[in-house]
């Protein structure tokens, strides 16, 4: 069952909720603990970078791989894109496929392997911090600034996969943010004061096809991401009126009934429909031709000072 993420998750204190729960967190934290005892394998053949995330979904881990792919192609790097194969997230694999060179397999070794096979220099991760068996050559953690860590507290009990001293063991975070966020000093504190060493990348996004629409027409916006209000909120960023949003969990399989009830509200309210290109992907064919979707690019703040980054942890890697 799929389900859609808590709302008390992302509240700044835990609730009676998030208390409840915690005693479950002692799953994840043995699970975590396992996890950094086995020992992991270091490939010497090909180097590997893992973009992932302590906060579960809606960090922009997808996106942050793809601009890394192409950011190391514009600098002569032959690199490939792979994701552990899930079922539930054959949106992400198409959307990846369609825009890379993509590997997925259920094993993630298996995919290492697959990659110097194939003589790519490099497989970018998408997803796998967690992983118990590779060490990573470089290893990135997204964020969310506005989502932050929610309440701070490990799965079930709030949206974190770790706890946040596990920053010590990575190299960088990729940081999403909006153009008026007043957390970022906050936010920069608390990851200094855990790892004073790692480094940060402010990154924010952008409509790409945004001369397809027109702002003064109504719309109805769907989507089922990980993130649901970061989709909403680059709309409104960009003057879109939006009359009603509409949610489903993360990776969501949209029936024909889902939309056609989507399609019956947009015409009765003279609205145009827009959603993600992730979640275009798993529109049933038959409806695509009534539905837009957003084409989002990455943007970093200092692109220069992450391809200098990424040099410097090569050469180190060599």
């Amino acid at each position: 069952m799929i389900l859609k993420k808590p709302k008390f998750w992302d509240f700044k204190k835990p609730n009676f909720f998030a208390y409840l729960l915690y005693p479950f967190t002692i799953f994840v934290e043995i699970h975590n603990i396992i996890s950094t005892v086995i020992p992991k394998k270091k490939f010497t053949e090909i180097k590997t970078i893992c973009v992932g995330n302590l906060y579960i979904g809606g960090t922009g881990k997808t996106p942050t791989s793809l601009f890394l792919y192409n950011l190391l192609k514009k600098n002569n790097i032959n690199p490939v894109i792979a994701k552990k194969f899930y079922k539930n997230q054959i949106d992400e694999q198409k959307f990846l496929k369609d825009n890379s060179n993509f590997i997925s397999l259920s094993d993630r070794e298996k995919i290492v392997k697959k990659a110097i096979e194939m003589k790519f220099d490099m497989v970018i991760f998408d997803d796998g911090l967690q992983e118990k068996c590779i060490n990573y050559d470089i290893k990135f953690a997204c964020f969310d600034s506005e989502k932050w860590i929610g309440n701070g507290h490990l799965i079930p009990s709030g949206p974190l996969r770790e706890k946040m001293n596990a920053l010590k063991n990575y190299h960088g975070i990729f940081l999403k943010t909006v153009n008026d966020d007043s957390n970022l000093d906050y936010i920069y504190n608390k990851i200094r004061k855990i790892n004073p060493k790692i480094e940060v990348f402010e990154s924010n996004i952008e409509i790409e096809n945004i001369s397809k629409f027109n702002i003064d027409k109504n719309y109805i916006i769907f989507s089922g991401i990980g993130n649901p209000d970061s989709f909403k909120k680059l709309l409104l960023k960009n003057k879109f009126k939006i009359i009603e949003e509409i949610t489903f969990p993360d990776h969501y399989n949209y029936q024909d009934k889902d939309i056609l009830k989507i399609i019956d509200k947009a015409n009765s309210n003279n609205a145009e429909i827009i959603t993600t290109e992730k979640d275009f992907k798993r529109v049933p064919q038959n409806f695509k031709e009534k539905i837009s979707f957003l084409e989002i690019n990455m943007k970093i703040k200092d692109e220069n000072k992450l391809v200098q980054f990424l040099k410097t942890k090569i050469n180190e890697i060599n």
